[in-house]
């Protein structure tokens, strides 16, 4: 069992940044692969970015690379989402997910949730 807590989320303006975290408790975190995923008002949840278990490799969706970084600290328990140049689209509520694939996240947070305006 994997409890996520997702934290970071606010207002901003286009433009600016935040840094997502994701703390996890239990003891499975680091053979875990975490996701971020997030969710706009009246479309469907979408993948944003994905981490191995050892961090060595990541992948981002098409709408925020370059612009959006994941990482982890498995000796913290601990995801994070570094996003800079904040564009009016990638508001939505971000959740953090975990699993043994990226095809079967078995857990999720509660969701952080992120606006940008103009």
């Amino acid at each position: 069992q994997v409890d996520l807590v997702e934290s970071g989320g606010g207002l901003v303006q286009a433009g600016g940044s935040l840094r997502l975290s994701c703390a996890a408790s239990g003891r499975a975190f680091s053979s875990n692969i975490m996701g971020w995923f997030r969710q706009a008002p009246g479309k469907e949840r979408e993948s944003v970015a994905r981490i191995s278990q050892t961090g060595s490799t990541t992948f981002y969706g098409d709408s925020v690379k370059g612009r959006f970084t994941i990482s982890r600290d498995n000796a913290k328990n601990t995801m994070y989402l570094r996003m800079i140049n904040l564009e009016l689209e990638d508001t939505g509520v971000y959740y953090c997910a975990a699993g043994p694939n990226y095809l079967s996240y078995r857990y999720w947070g509660q969701g952080t949730q992120v606006t940008v305006s103009s």
